[in-house]
Parts: C-alpha cells; sequence; structure tokens
C-alpha cells in the first residue's frame, strides 16, 4: 500500500506558474505509474496527466497540453506537476494517483485505474 500527499496548491492569478508535489510512502514508488487528476466545483473528476513507472511515458488531458508537464523523482517517491500559463478554469482540486496494477510503459486516464489517492490540494486562478 502506498500513501499519497499532495503539496503546493494556492491561489494565483492567470498566466501564473504553479508547481505541485506528490509524496509517496513505501520503498515501490517505481512500480506504480502515477496520474494527476483534478475537480472543478460542481463538476465530476478529470484525468489531467499521467506519467509511467520510469518516467518514460505521459499522457495529457487536451486542455492542458503545452501548458502542464509532468516528471517523477523515484529516488525522491515525489511525482510533480508543472503548470505554466495557468488559466480561471484550471481552478480545482488536484489529486495524485498512484496504478500498480497497469503494465510498465502504459499511462492509463479513467479513474478506476488507480488504486491509491491522496487528499487533494486546492489550486484556484484568478481572472
Amino acid at each position: 500500500q502506498v500513501q499519497l500527499v499532495e503539496s503546493g496548491g494556492g491561489l494565483v492569478q492567470a498566466g501564473d506558474s504553479l508547481r505541485l508535489s506528490c509524496a509517496a510512502s513505501g520503498r515501490t514508488f517505481s512500480s506504480y505509474a502515477m496520474g494527476w487528476f483534478r475537480q472543478a466545483p460542481g463538476k465530476q473528476r478529470e484525468f489531467v496527466v499521467g506519467i509511467s513507472r520510469n518516467g518514460g511515458i505521459t499522457k495529457f488531458a487536451d486542455s492542458v497540453k503545452g501548458r502542464f508537464t509532468i516528471s517523477r523523482d523515484n529516488e525522491k517517491n515525489t511525482v510533480y506537476l508543472q503548470m505554466n500559463s495557468l488559466k480561471p478554469e484550471d481552478t480545482a482540486v488536484y489529486y495524485c494517483a498512484a496504478d500498480q496494477i497497469s503494465l510498465p510503459f502504459v499511462v492509463m486516464a479513467s479513474e478506476p485505474s488507480y488504486e491509491y489517492w491522496g487528499q487533494g490540494t486546492q489550486v484556484a486562478v484568478s481572472s
């Protein structure tokens, strides 16, 4: 089992950047594909970006392509979400999630594929 703790959220203005971190407990972090999801007020949670176990494969939602990047440091048991050119529509609670079951070079975009979830961190972007 793994525990995930997100950090780095906050209130920023449109056009600003923010970096979220997700720290994972346990010794097997490299065996998990990692994903970031978000949930805006009144909306369903949606996939944002994911990264494979070794970091070689990434998948992005169309809404964040070219603005967000994801990276991981398996020695630090941490995955990062760099968010640039933020827009008010990026306002949401951002969740980190871990997927242990999918194949090593696969990144899943569906919630049921992720077994473990963090508590979320709030990101608010003002116009």
